[in-house]
């Protein structure tokens, strides 16, 4: 069987009207192809260090001896990364991290998984090991009775598992055990080396939609457009976060729809893709018409989504409860005839969701929301418009406040012709 060139194989595609290959074969031409044409943007990024773990701490044990909170217990994921640097999985086997109100913290893992978690750990902590024929939690109560806390108040991290609060309890049953309302509140508000990061991440996303959309060609299916936007992410420096494509009335339903879709002259192309970057992630979407001057309602829908996303930009003030945000945009909606409140057709989501090391984080910019917007605070803003059965517009783009109030992490679209920017 002769060679096939992989180059003559695309040339000879694009003759016979451009689309995609399918499969694992257009994802190797994706990774070759943004190999070719992009450099990464994130030789420069200064990832999180010591000092800037050291104040986390810190500012976490100000606030639990503030609130009465004498230690924490914090299992793997964002917060013990947040805290600690620990890069860990979930399993039946406890990790976790306990961080006393005064003193440092511990992290309490198997025996033989100490190695492998030590290599991430960044804060100055002792490692304190279980075998697998010892209780775990045995282990986080001993070191608790050694800070005099048998008795104490243990604030318990939003996402920690049921069996790991069960065990503790049974092996400190003195202690009173609460939900921890410290770790939120700091996460909350970046600092300015985490904006740094989140802004490195949306210009990722950005420089990867620009190099994505102008070779969305008709026939392509969700993978097809999909592959590109990861090669490009991966090939800028981001690691691939998301990327969701809906194609035509999919664009509809805001997570999408197990339906067979596939690009279409005069449809809509919505994506809604992110990227992380040392840890700290980015939310972007986009949506047009492909290939055909838009309808009426299609124009009108897309501006109209534009409009609110200005309403919500200007309605972040400082002070203003989270939730007005939200009230602001819903309001005009109304005024144009979409809803009432979440109806469809309209806005059936929240305006925006808070975001940093998770895509979705609190606070939400959503109706009732009483939290006061406040510097470092940084959130989605994407007051989508779905027309059931007909279309959806969803344009998205990330802020956070500041001093002198919101500022954009990426700059929205000027018009549907022109949807990347």
């Amino acid at each position: 069987m002769p060679s096939i060139d992989r180059r003559s194989v695309l040339a000879s595609g694009a003759l016979l009207g451009g689309v995609a290959l399918a499969g694992l074969s257009s994802r190797l031409f994706a990774q070759e192809r943004a190999a070719e044409a992009l450099k990464p943007l994130t030789a420069d990024v200064v990832p999180i260090g010591p000092a800037e773990r050291a104040d986390r701490i810190a500012r976490a044990q100000q606030a639990m001896q503030r609130q009465g909170i004498d230690a924490l217990l914090v299992e793997p994921g964002a917060s013990l990364i947040y805290y600690t640097g620990v890069r860990w999985h979930r399993s039946e086997r406890l990790t976790a991290a306990v961080i006393p109100a005064q003193g440092a913290p511990i992290v309490v893992t198997p025996f033989f998984e100490k190695p492998s978690v030590a290599e991430s750990l960044a804060i100055p902590a002792e490692i304190r090991v279980w075998q697998e024929d010892e209780n775990p939690h045995a282990l986080v109560a001993a070191f608790l009775r050694e800070k005099g806390l048998a008795r104490g108040t243990i604030g318990i991290e939003e996402t920690v598992r049921y069996f790991a609060v069960d065990g503790l309890k049974a092996a400190l049953p003195d202690a009173k055990i609460v939900r921890d309302p410290v770790t939120r509140a700091i996460r909350m508000r970046k600092t300015a080396a985490e904006i740094a990061l989140m802004q490195k991440a949306s210009d990722v996303t950005m420089a990867a939609y620009r190099w994505t959309w102008p070779q969305v060609r008709a026939g392509m299916t969700p993978a097809d457009i999909g592959a590109l936007m990861a090669a490009a992410t991966r090939a800028l420096g981001g690691s691939v976060e998301f990327n969701l494509v809906l194609l035509g009335e999919a664009a509809a339903y805001p997570h999408g729809s197990g339906k067979p879709q596939a690009v279409r002259a005069g449809e809509v192309v919505l994506m809604d893709c992110g990227c992380t970057v040392q840890d700290y992630q980015s939310d972007i979407s986009r949506s047009w018409v492909h290939g055909a001057t838009p309808t009426a309602q299609q124009r009108k829908v897309w501006n109209d989504v534009a409009h609110g996303q200005q309403i919500a930009i200007a309605a972040a003030k400082l002070g203003v409860p989270a939730g007005s945000v939200d009230d602001a945009v819903r309001g005009w909606y109304e005024k144009q005839g979409y809803g009432p409140g979440y109806a469809l057709p309209g806005l059936s989501h929240r305006t925006g969701h808070g975001i940093g090391m998770e895509g979705h984080e609190p606070v939400n910019l959503v109706h009732g929301e009483t939290t006061p917007l406040a510097d470092g605070m940084c959130f989605s803003n994407e007051p989508g418009l779905y027309l059931p059965g007909v279309m959806g517009i969803r344009l998205e783009d990330c802020f956070h406040m500041t001093a002198q109030g919101p500022a954009w992490f990426s700059k929205p679209p000027v018009s549907i012709e022109e949807p990347i920017g």
